[in-house]
């Protein structure tokens, strides 16, 4: 009797870290022959069409909004005993809860919860995020997996007091064949964002979230800009307009409008860090671990990085890692980093080596699949 696929479950497949993830996850496993099946609560995600296009089967529930439960959950349950899973993986703490509630009316299929994050400041988040947080750690007992993506996110969910049977770290995968040096297609770029070739350009590739902490990104910017150095500066990512109008105000107050681009999002990032000197993460909090950094390593561009998560094991001895919240200490870890590329020219190399040595997208597939194959009855 043939089995049921196995289900990666997710809200909606937006440009998070998690979520492209989850499509690189699907896209392999799906290409190695394996049965998978995609249920995602939204449509709409930047992501459903390339899905599709591998032929990786995807149900879309349709939840019309936040208060849409009753119904969705309803649709959703029809949906999961139509596909018959033998295994629910879920992304992100909804998707976890939600998961363990729906296992309970289809059979009790085998359930992986993932952790993609550590050490997040709950109280900056509304009174609904933390009660699902809150519930999340006292239901995990009803996983018969958590696969955290970092060690850092594996001690922070232990000490929100996950009581899981079992929890594994299986790091990021990066897809090194997409993610590589672009050098014509980032000169294109930098000409495109009137750049000269002398510059030196930093990139913060990320969402306007206080948890990556902008402010102190452009603090740091402002320091830099007051040097010889010719700096500039982009922000690829977006966020609530008001955030985003704040940032913005705080750059021209810093007096870098000349100097900043925002960029807003782009699906184009390979090319956006192949037009980068050096990539930066000026995570307060919240990081598990870091896609971006990952990926503008795998292009070949020397990153720097405040210790949060799992950044410092990520970068090694490659990269600077500084304090967070620290303005000063960032911009010499930038100041320090650009120093050292001129007088180590190759280290842009040895930064995707490191890359593609240690987290690659195949090892991260491999992994998982050994994980979702102990689990199949």
């Amino acid at each position: 009797m043939k089995q049921g696929p196995w289900v990666l479950l997710a809200r909606k497949l937006d440009s998070g870290g998690a979520e492209r993830q989850l499509v690189a996850l699907a896209k392999s496993l799906h290409a190695h022959g394996r049965d998978i099946h995609v249920v995602l609560f939204y449509p709409g995600g930047v992501f459903d069409a390339s899905l599709s296009q591998a032929g990786v089967p995807v149900t879309v529930v349709g939840k019309s909004g936040r208060w849409d439960t009753v119904g969705f959950l309803w649709r959703l349950l029809r949906a999961l005993r139509q596909i018959k899973p033998v295994g629910i993986y879920s992304f992100l703490d909804v998707a976890n809860l939600t998961a363990l509630l729906m296992s309970l009316w289809i059979g009790r299929p085998s359930l992986i919860w993932s952790v993609r994050a550590a050490g997040v400041r709950m109280k900056d988040y509304d009174g609904l995020t933390r009660l699902v947080a809150w519930l999340e750690s006292r239901l995990s007992c009803g996983a018969d997996l958590v696969i955290a993506n970092s060690r850092a996110g594996q001690d922070w969910a232990q000490k929100r007091g996950f009581r899981t049977r079992r929890m594994e770290v299986v790091e990021n995968g990066t897809d090194t064949a997409c993610f590589a040096p672009q050098p014509e297609v980032g000169a294109a770029l930098r000409l495109a964002w009137r750049v000269g070739a002398e510059e030196v350009l930093v990139g913060l590739v990320a969402r306007l979230d206080p948890m990556k902490d902008h402010d102190n990104f452009l603090r740091a910017c402002a320091i830099l800009a007051r040097q010889n150095v010719p700096w500039r500066f982009v922000c690829v990512g977006v966020g609530a307009a008001a955030r985003q109008e704040r940032l913005v105000r705080l750059a021209d107050q810093l007096g870098l409008a000349h100097r900043i681009i925002w960029a807003g999002a782009r699906q184009d990032v390979a090319a956006v860090y192949s037009a980068l000197n050096l990539a930066c993460s000026s995570s307060a909090h919240g990081e598990g671990f870091s896609n971006a950094l990952a990926e503008a390593m795998a292009c070949g561009v020397p990153c720097v990085a405040t210790d949060v998560g799992d950044s410092a094991r990520l970068l090694g001895a490659l990269g600077e890692v500084v304090p967070p919240g620290d303005a000063d200490s960032l911009a010499q870890g930038m100041q320090d980093l650009h120093d050292r590329l001129i007088r180590e020219p190759e280290l842009k190399d040895r930064v995707r080596q490191h890359i593609c040595a240690l987290y690659s997208l195949e090892t991260m597939v491999f992994r998982t699949a050994n994980l979702m194959d102990a689990l199949t009855p």
